[in-house]
């Protein structure tokens, strides 16, 4: 069928009916007049040589064929309407979709994206929260956060900053604790990357005691656990700031160990688009100033 023959009256006169599956209410939806569907509808069915309707007393019921088109209809006209909507204030939004690192979109992003939105307000951002696995492609995002050492696979990653870890616990555990050994005495709160306290107390000149208990996929829940008093955490410090300044969490040591980093990354194949370099120099220029 000729794209510029398309009956798209006809076609939006049935699938407002079909929804109803009542004429009058799809023309009260359409601001026409019942007879206006009942025609276009008539009209889309003689143009297609078969009927997507059964009269019926009381309403109408759709036909196998009228079952078959309504999905496509539907979908059709919902990423219409959605293109639509991009254009504000004469120019076209640009959706960017952003997958986030749970502990990154909580401890820091979430602070500061309101003054992106209203710097860039042609740019539609959806944030997508996840534990550090993701598919960028499978997930359909543009750009992910990802902690980690930036080294990806067919993924292009720029550093946004540095997230060395340290422990952190509820005040009453900190209170035990008069030197890195002190810690063997204590429940050590893990992530699934097993050579984190190994690492540490390394660092620290210490040995690392054998380590057991909750393994968690976010360093969110587990700050969250040493806030409890469960344990102590091992955790990116500049995450929790607002713990720390409300003194529901401590920092007992200034012993930190490098384990990774935040990084924006996309994959090499993917174009980089306008809402994407924007997105990229807005971050890191928000993380050099803090």
């Amino acid at each position: 069928m000729d794209r510029a023959q398309l009956p798209l009256n006809a076609l939006r006169a049935f699938e407002a009916a079909a929804r109803h599956l009542n004429f009058t209410r799809a023309a009260i939806e359409l601001c026409v007049s019942q007879g206006a569907v009942s025609h276009q509808v008539a009209s889309l069915e003689r143009r297609l040589g078969m009927p997507l309707f059964r009269r019926l007393p009381r309403g109408l019921a759709l036909t196998d064929e009228g079952q078959a088109l309504v999905p496509v209809l539907a979908d059709a006209f919902e990423r219409i309407g959605s293109t639509l909507d991009r254009y504000a204030d004469g120019r076209l939004r640009e959706v960017l979709t952003v997958g986030v690192v749970g502990t990154f979109a909580v401890g820091w992003l979430l602070d500061r994206v309101d003054r992106f939105t209203r710097e860039h307000p042609q740019i539609d951002l959806r944030i997508m929260t996840n534990n550090n696995r993701v598919d960028l492609a499978g997930e359909g995002l543009d750009l992910a956060i990802r902690f980690g050492d930036g080294a990806w696979h067919a993924t292009h990653a720029d550093l946004i900053m540095a997230a060395p870890l340290t422990p952190l616990c509820a005040p009453a555990v900190a209170e035990r604790l008069t030197g890195p050994g002190a810690l063997t005495g204590e429940r050590l709160l893990r992530s699934y990357r097993p050579d984190e306290w190994i690492r540490w107390f390394d660092a620290a000149g210490a040995g690392c005691p054998p380590l057991r208990g909750m393994v968690f996929d976010s360093s969110t829940s587990m700050v969250a656990a040493a806030i409890a008093g469960r344990g102590v955490a091992l955790a990116p410090v500049a995450m929790f700031e607002k713990e720390l300044l409300a003194e529901r969490l401590v920092r007992p040591f200034d012993i930190e160990v490098d384990c990774g980093a935040y990084w924006l990354t996309r994959m090499m194949s993917r174009q980089d688009t306008s809402a994407m370099r924007t997105f990229r120099d807005w971050i890191k220029g928000a993380a050099a100033h803090g």
